[in-house]
Formats: C-alpha cells, structure tokens, sequence
C-alpha cells in the first residue's frame, strides 16, 4: 500500500523533541535486534496477538498496529531490511477514525510497551523512498522491527499462558468434582439423619463455596483451594463413614421386649393363675431354600428379574471379552488402570467384591462428574449395563485426570462409536496401564 507521507507539525518536531524514556530505549534495542531477524510478518502479527492483552496492549492498541502493518510489504521483513511505516498523521486518523491525542496515546503505549520504535528524522518528518525493487533505501517513522526481535519471545510466552489456562481447567474441574462429593455427603447424612457435626461441616462448606473464584485465578490460588476442598471432603467422608457403621450396629443389635423384664418380676411363682396359657412367637423359624424352590417362585413371576441379574451380565461380558480379544478384563484390571475412580469408588462403597458392586458405585458416582441420567441410561440401553460401566467409569477417571472436559459428550461419543463397531475398550483400559508403567 503506498504510504502518504509527512505529517502534522506538533507530531513531527526536530530530533531530540521526544523525551526519552526507559521503555523507548528498550524499544529502540528491539528494532535493532529485529533488523538481524528474519520473520514472516504473518508469524510476527500472529505472535503478537496472541499475547497482547497480556502484555498489556489495549483493542485500539492492536487497530493502530494492524494499520502500520498493513503498509509494510514482504521484503520489509527480511534480515538487513526494517519494516517502516511513514504514513502521516491525517492518513492515520483517515484509516483508524482516531483523534490525534487518541493517535498519540496509542501509538506511545505501543513504543512503551516494546512492539514498535520510533525512528525520527532530522527535520521530524515521516518520509522514505524504495527502490525499482521495492525495498526501502530510506525511511522515517514506525519502526515495526520490534516485532521481529520478540516473536520468539511472543510465542514462548503464549505455550506458558495456554499451559497455565490448561492447567487451571483442570484444577477447576477438580474442585467442581470434590465440591459435588462433599454436598451429596452432607445432604446424605442429614436426609439419614446420621448422627455427627453436620451443621459445623455445612458451614465449613458454605465458606469455601464464597471463595470460589468469579473470574480468573492463577494456577496457584486455584490449587490452594483444592487443597482446602479435598482436606474438608477427608473430613467429611471420615464422619460419614463413622456414623453410617455406628447405624449398622444399632440396627445389627437383637432386638428385645421392653415389658418381658416388668412380667417377670410381677410373677409370684406361689400365685395360681388360672388364665389359659397363650404361646406367642414373633419370630418365624428360618427356612432354607433350594435352587429349585427359588426357580418355582421366579416362574410364578415371570417379570421378576433374578436378584444378580446386572451382575451375571457384567460377568458374561468379562467372559466374551476374553473369548473375542484373548484378554481378561477384570475388576483389578479396570480398577487399577483407573485409581482416580477407584479412590472415589471406595469412598462411596468400601470394598468392591464384583461387578454388580461396581455397578452401583457408577451409578452414585455419575452425577459428581455432570453426566446426565438421560446419558447414562441411553449409554446403558445401546451398550448394555456391562459396557456402560466400563465406558463410565473410564470416563470418570479421564475427566479427574483433566484428560476430558465434557464428561457427557465423551460418554456420547463412545456409544456412537460402539454403534459403528469402533468401540474398543480393553485397549483404553491396558493402555493406562502401560502408561502408569511407562
């Protein structure tokens, strides 16, 4: 783009006008080093946006940048050459619909900021000239070859600044999961009415919720919190699990006839009684039923599943694993391959002795990570009950693991793969476990 030169007079003052500044110096230093650098100006403009709002720069910053870039041309941007931008003021203002004093503002914080240099001619005036090939032989104005020199720099910074959103993404996901155990603990317990400091461990609870960020938080505050998150939800599930086996106790305990002492002692072995004697039992004697009597009674019902239904087809599933894939899918193998799951589900349902047990822990587990009941019920209709499982409880552990950010849509979107015949489960499964050996 042909650039219009000049400008106005209270811009454009003789050399030494400007006052000198940390940051024009440094930018000056950059213009130099941009000089010696060889930068696509797409890869320079690119870097640079990636990280503006960073560094600082301002949304009219970026437009004033974007109007000097776009009169500078390939060669500009070669080693040896400097990419100089002497459009006036007028045109400036013609293009952006700035002020002057805005023009000025922007133009300064983007010196200050180290992106561009300002390059003065003697007399203060914008002005250069290229030759038949196009390069500039001399120039006066913004100096884009600060843009050059950091590029590397720009890029650098942008790979730290996505790890660290990936990272507080993750530790946001964490809390949300420890945040949902610790309510449906507490909720647990006081709709059981479980004896133990529940009002003191709710409102230990509230006060962590009101520290919960509302807008961006570094990596560090965040893991703070999860900290405090995951210390309270110890605390929570030590209580828990104290009160719940205090409540199997009481209900283990025989029960006894409160008045059956009292008779006793109004019974005078010397009085003749000479009411009929009436023999009462509230307990009917055990009766042991064979496998026979328990298929009469289910063929009376026909509806009626059989009590091990889910975990006979759980079982039949390990078993057609092993005869399609020649590998056993087992409890200890999913278990191990999943220990962010397995942390939980033991929690929730203390020892696992089968699959049935891990079914049922899946299905308390599902709403801590956001995964529908509609999900969960379509993945158990199209996979069967015994899939399903296994796909939650991979999914659950993935999404701990900060691997998956949409705990529904993953579980979505291997039951659209099993449906095309892609799903291939034991090869997730065995190939955490290289990982954790790796």
């Amino acid at each position: 783009m042909p650039q219009k030169g000049g400008g106005l007079s209270n811009t454009n003052q003789p050399s030494g006008w400007r006052k000198a500044t940390a940051g024009l110096a440094v930018a000056e230093q950059h213009a130099q080093a941009g000089e010696r650098a060889a930068v696509p100006k797409t890869q320079a403009f690119v870097a640079v946006k990636r990280v503006g709002a960073h560094i600082g720069l301002k949304a009219g910053d970026m437009m004033l940048l974007d109007t000097l870039g776009a009169f500078t041309q390939a060669q500009d941007w070669e080693e040896g050459q400097r990419p100089i931008v002497w459009a006036s003021n007028s045109y400036l203002m013609e293009q952006t619909g700035f002020s002057l004093s805005a023009l000025k503002r922007h133009a300064r914080r983007l010196a200050e900021i180290g992106v561009i240099a300002f390059k003065d001619s003697p007399n203060g005036k914008r002005w250069g000239h290229r030759d038949a090939d196009g390069r500039i032989l001399e120039a006066y104005g913004f100096d884009l070859s600060p843009l050059s020199a950091r590029a590397e720099e720009f890029e650098h910074l942008h790979a730290q600044l996505q790890a660290e959103r990936e990272l507080c993404q993750r530790l946001k996901r964490q809390i949300t999961v420890a945040r949902r155990m610790i309510r449906a603990r507490i909720e647990a317990a006081q709709g059981g009415a479980l004896s133990g400091p529940w009002t003191q461990l709710s409102s230990l609870f509230e006060d962590l919720l009101h520290r919960l960020p509302r807008r961006n938080t570094a990596s560090e505050a965040l893991e703070r919190l999860l900290g405090w998150f995951r210390e309270l939800q110890e605390r929570v599930e030590a209580t828990y699990l104290k009160a719940v086996r205090a409540d199997e106790v009481v209900e283990n305990m025989p029960a006894t006839t409160e008045q059956e002492p009292k008779e006793i002692q109004e019974m005078d072995p010397r009085e003749v009684i000479s009411e009929p004697h009436i023999l009462i039992t509230t307990q009917l004697n055990p009766v042991t039923c064979n496998r026979s009597e328990t298929e009469q009674a289910a063929a009376v019902v026909p509806n009626a599943p059989p009590e091990e239904k889910v975990d006979t087809e759980l079982e039949d599933w390990v078993i057609e694993t092993r005869r399609k894939r020649g590998a056993a899918l087992d409890l200890p193998t999913v278990m191990q391959a999943c220990p962010e799951f397995a942390s939980w589900a033991r929690n929730m349902g203390g020892y696992l002795k089968d699959w049935g047990d891990l079914h049922r822990v899946v299905g308390q587990l599902r709403p801590m990570i956001g995964v529908s009941e509609h999900a969960w019920n379509l993945a158990q209709d199209r996979l069967g009950p015994q899939v399903a499982t296994a796909a939650l409880v991979l999914t659950f552990d993935k999404h701990c693991a900060g691997e998956v950010a949409s705990p529904g849509g993953y579980l979505r979107g291997m039951v659209e793969k099993a449906g095309a015949g892609e799903l291939h489960l034991e090869r997730s499964f065995y190939g955490r476990l290289s990982g954790q050996a790796a």
